[in-house]
C-alpha cells in the first residue's frame, strides 16, 4: 500500500500548492514584498525547521555529517526554486490562478520530472531490475499523459483569452496582462523545478547520503520523514533568496513602513501571510512524505504534484469565476484537459503498483 498512500500524499501536497496563494486576499493596505516577506519567513524557514526537529530528533547531526558539497548544492538548488518561487506569485498576479498554476506546472513538471532520474542514472537501475521495464514504461507514459493535459489546459487558457474583453479578463483578475504573465510563467515554471533538483540531491552518496543518515532514528523518522532534513537546506536556498529580494523592494519602494503603517489591520495581515506561508510548506511537506513511499520510482511524484495542482487550482479558478465568459468550447477544452491529467494519475499510479 506504500506508493497508494504516498501517491495520495502527493495529491494532497498539490491541493495546499493551489490554495497558498488564497489567503492573500485577506490582506489589505500592504505591498506585494512586504506579504511575501512574513510569507516567506512562515513557510521557507520557520515551518520547516519546527516540522524538522519534532520529528527528525537527529537533524542537527545529520546536517554535520553531510558533505559540504551535497550541503552548498542542495542549498544552489533551494535558491534557484526561490527565484521561480518568487516570480509564480507575479505569474498567478498576471494570469490568474487557473491559467497562471496550469502553464507554470507544466513546465516545472516537464523538467522536475525527467532531468533527475537521468542526470542520477536511475533509469539505467530501473531497466535492470527484473519487470523494471514494464514499470518504468508505464510511468513514462503517465508522465507523457500529464503534459499533454497540462498543454491542453494551457491551450483553453489561451482561448479564453482571446475571447473575453479586457475589462472581463480584469474583473477576474485585476492584473491580468497576458504577455508578461507568459513571459514570467516560462522562467518560474524552468526556475521552479530546482526545488525537486535539491530533493534529489538527498539521496546522493548511499548510505553516507542525508535520506540514509536521516533513517538512522527508528521508527518515526525512518520513510515517511527522511526527506525533512534536505528539505530544511533546500528552503534555506529559497529563503535566502526570497529575503533579500524582498528587502531590496521594501527598500526601494519605501514600503518598510507597511509593518507599522496607521489604520492597517496588522494582526490580520501577519495571520494571513503567515497562513499562506504554512499552507505553501504543507504542499512540499506532503510531497517529501510521498515522495519516501514510492521507492526507485520517486520521481514519478514530481508530475503528480503538478498535476494535481493544476486540477485543484482549476477548481478555485472556476470558484474564483476567473473562467466566467469564456465560451463552451473554451470550458469543454478545459474539462477534457482535466481528464487527461486524471488519466495521467491513474497510469502513474499503475505504473508504481507494477515496479518490483
Amino acid at each position: 500500500m506504500d506508493p497508494l498512500v504516498g501517491l495520495l500524499l502527493i495529491v494532497g501536497g498539490g491541493a495546499a500548492g493551489a490554495s497558498f496563494y488564497l489567503p492573500f486576499k485577506g490582506v489589505r493596505n500592504w505591498a506585494w514584498e512586504s506579504y511575501w516577506m512574513i510569507y516567506t519567513v512562515a513557510g521557507l524557514l520557520i515551518a520547516p525547521w519546527v516540522l524538522a526537529f519534532s520529528q527528525s530528533p537527529n537533524l542537527l547531526s545529520v546536517l554535520s555529517q553531510t558533505p559540504w558539497d551535497t550541503l552548498g548544492l542542495c542549498f544552489l538548488f533551494g535558491a534557484m526554486w526561490g527565484a521561480g518561487g518568487l516570480t509564480w506569485g507575479l505569474m498567478i498576479r498576471y494570469l490568474g490562478v487557473g491559467l497562471g498554476i496550469a502553464i507554470g506546472c507544466g513546465l516545472c513538471a516537464a523538467v522536475g520530472t525527467l532531468v533527475p532520474p537521468i542526470v542520477l542514472g536511475e533509469f539505467a537501475k530501473m531497466v535492470d531490475q527484473p519487470g523494471g521495464i514494464a514499470a518504468l514504461v508505464a510511468l513514462i507514459v503517465g508522465v507523457a499523459v500529464s503534459l499533454v493535459g497540462i498543454v491542453v489546459t494551457g491551450a483553453a487558457g489561451m482561448s479564453k483569452e482571446r475571447e473575453m474583453s479586457r475589462a472581463e479578463k480584469q474583473a477576474a483578475v485585476a492584473e491580468f496582462n497576458f504577455t508578461k504573465g507568459i513571459l514570467v510563467a516560462i522562467f518560474s515554471g524552468i526556475m521552479s523545478a530546482g526545488m525537486n533538483f535539491g530533493i534529489s540531491m538527498g539521496k546522493v552518496g548511499g548510505n553516507e547520503s542525508m535520506v540514509a543518515l536521516a533513517g538512522t532514528v527508528p521508527p518515526i523518522t525512518a520513510n515517511t520523514w527522511e526527506n525533512l532534513p534536505v528539505l530544511v537546506v533546500v528552503l534555506l536556498g529559497g529563503f535566502t533568496v526570497n529575503f533579500l529580494w524582498c528587502l531590496i523592494l521594501n527598500a526601494r519602494n519605501r514600503t518598510v513602513g507597511d509593518y507599522t503603517k496607521p489604520n492597517t489591520p496588522l494582526a490580520r495581515n501577519l495571520l494571513f501571510a503567515a497562513v499562506a506561508g504554512i499552507v505553501w510548506y504543507l504542499q512540499i511537506a506532503f510531497f517529501a512524505m510521498g515522495k519516501s513511499k514510492l521507492g526507485a520510482f520517486d520521481f514519478s511524484g514530481w508530475s503528480v504534484l503538478m498535476s494535481s495542482q493544476i486540477i485543484f487550482s482549476t477548481v478555485w479558478a472556476m470558484a474564483l469565476l476567473e473562467w466566467k465568459g469564456s465560451s463552451q468550447r473554451t470550458k469543454k477544452l478545459l474539462s477534457a484537459g482535466l481528464a487527461i491529467l486524471v488519466l495521467s494519475l491513474a497510469i502513474i499510479g499503475y505504473g508504481n503498483y507494477l515496479k518490483p
